[in-house]
């Protein structure tokens, strides 16, 4: 694995290999391109789904949510398995994940008003730093700093498996899910592994742009960089919302 990302693997392009001429492989500018249309698309789903949402919940924005998360879930699978399809899957996997995120959200809104507004904030400024750390090499992604966010990743996974296991028998893992010093501090962790994902993720697309890989490789490098982003804003969200029930207490 390049990345705790499992959509950005070193494997990806040892499968697609490399095109002859500079003009049909992938481009920094053309990858920065999709990923830009794939964040529209889930803006405008998330808006729709928002609006379904807000105020009262209904049936729909229900249907919405469990749709998206079903859909987006498969059509995450096959674009990994499939990199050649991303043009296509791509969009209609960032379509499907606005739906999720924007009944979430509404949801969160609710409870916390303003928080979405934050949260979106704190994506976007995490996401400008964590470039410029990049971009001027004050964090590179060597060796043994995958390997450490990679580890790290996986056990935060390993933990969110066990905690939906122990919920299905009625039981949860306690602290990591309250608003008290534990679970803020355990969001807070979460929070930054998910922002170091996205230096490994830079670099995974730098790489392809050097192997020259496919022009199609664009939209999958888009596709693998949404997955980190809606992960950790979803994380900010939580966090956010751990802190604001912290203060009500």
């Amino acid at each position: 694995m390049a990345t705790g990302n499992p959509a950005m693997s070193e494997a990806v392009y040892r499968r697609v290999g490399h095109v002859g001429f500079s003009t049909d492989a992938m481009t920094v500018q053309g990858t920065v391109l999709k990923t830009a249309i794939l964040v529209m698309i889930l803006l405008a789903t998330g808006a729709f789904s928002w609006a379904q949402a807000v105020g009262e919940a209904t049936t729909l924005a229900y249907g919405l949510l469990i749709a998206g998360s079903i859909g987006g879930f498969i059509v995450a699978l096959v674009t990994i398995f499939n990199p050649k399809i991303s043009p296509f899957t791509s969009p209609i996997y960032a379509a499907l994940e606005g739906l999720v995120l924007g009944a979430i959200s509404a949801v969160f809104e609710a409870a916390y008003p303003g928080i979405v507004i934050q949260a979106l904030g704190l994506s976007i400024g995490v996401l400008a730093v964590m470039l410029f750390l990049y971009g001027t090499g004050i964090i590179r992604a060597t060796e043994k700093f995958k390997i450490g966010v990679i580890a790290a990743t996986g056990a935060i996974c390993l933990v969110y498996l066990v905690s939906f296991v122990v919920s299905l028998f009625g039981s949860h893992i306690p602290y990591i899910h309250d608003s008290g010093p534990v679970g803020i501090g355990f969001s807070l962790v979460v929070v930054v592994i998910a922002a170091l994902n996205l230096i490994l993720d830079f670099d995974f697309i730098e790489q392809g742009v050097k192997q020259q890989a496919p022009k199609y490789m664009e939209w999958y490098g888009g596709f693998s960089l949404l997955v980190t982003l809606i992960w950790m804003y979803l994380e900010i969200l939580r966090l956010l919302a751990k802190l604001r029930g912290n203060n009500r207490n």
